[in-house]
């Protein structure tokens, strides 16, 4: 049975990231060409301000890390916003289907007495919100020229670091929902649950520190159409895995014949 939802949750997964690569090529793509135009437009005008004069003393090689301005891309611009994009979104769909259909087969029973459908659809709305939008309310994600290059290690581990924590958090409080819901019903038991989530992961926000590196003259509309495709197209495969994939496992776990 597992191995069948696995097997599942990964064509679904892949059908999820063919329609979130249609999204992206869509409504982020634009966005993407907007900042890397303007990152472009800030290297130009900073070249054409003229060098201060420097002393025998100093030295006239560039500086570590420096833009040389000539170097070629290793991948074309129109590569990475087809092949590129789509290749990373359907290994990312797939592999985030296989997690999914995993989760699904350990929760299914534990959440009360749901059908796999509606399990499906919890499932995916607790990732959607546990691994995407809690974790973006404090670390948002930003388009290219937004953000300091010497900082991405410090970013990326705090961005994952609270990803990990909302799970964990979420794990613990669906736990408790369980241990609360024969004596308080289920409904409560959920409320306090959620309650003690909200609480936990407001209190770890505050703790972490925040990250401001967007250029003061950065368009607020790119910043903003940027966060708002980017949280679609988290939507779309998520989405899509909690309807088709739980589709499929009604399929699967409840055949005709049982359910009538």
């Amino acid at each position: 049975m597992v191995r069948s939802l696995l097997i599942r949750g990964m064509l679904v997964g892949i059908l999820a990231g063919l329609l979130a690569f249609g999204f992206a090529r869509v409504f982020g793509e634009p966005q993407v060409d907007a900042a890397i135009a303007f990152e472009e437009s800030r290297s130009a005008q900073q070249e054409a301000k003229p060098a201060p004069a420097m002393n025998m003393n100093m030295s006239t090689a560039p500086a570590a890390g420096q833009d040389h301005g000539n170097e070629e891309e290793l991948v074309s611009r129109p590569m990475q916003a087809s092949f590129g994009l789509l290749t990373g979104v359907l290994v990312y769909g797939a592999a985030v289907g296989g997690i999914f259909a995993l989760v699904f087969a350990f929760a299914q029973g534990r959440l009360g007495s749901l059908s796999p459908r509606a399990t499906a659809a919890v499932v995916a709305a607790i990732g959607l919100a546990t691994i995407v939008i809690v974790p973006q309310l404090k670390y948002p994600a930003n388009p290219p020229a937004v953000g300091n290059p010497d900082t991405i290690g410090l970013r990326t581990a705090l961005y994952f670091s609270i990803v990990a924590l909302s799970v964990l958090v979420a794990i613990a409080a669906l736990n408790t929902a369980n241990r609360l819901a024969a004596s308080l019903g289920r409904w409560n038991a959920n409320l306090i649950a959620a309650a003690a989530y909200v609480v936990v992961m407001a209190i770890a926000m505050l703790v972490l520190p925040g990250v401001h590196e967007v250029p003061a003259d950065f368009s607020a509309d790119v910043l903003w159409n940027f966060r708002v495709a980017s949280l679609g197209i988290h939507v779309v495969l998520w989405t899509t895995l909690g309807l088709v994939f739980g589709i499929l496992a009604q399929k699967l776990m409840q055949p005709e014949g049982r359910r009538a």
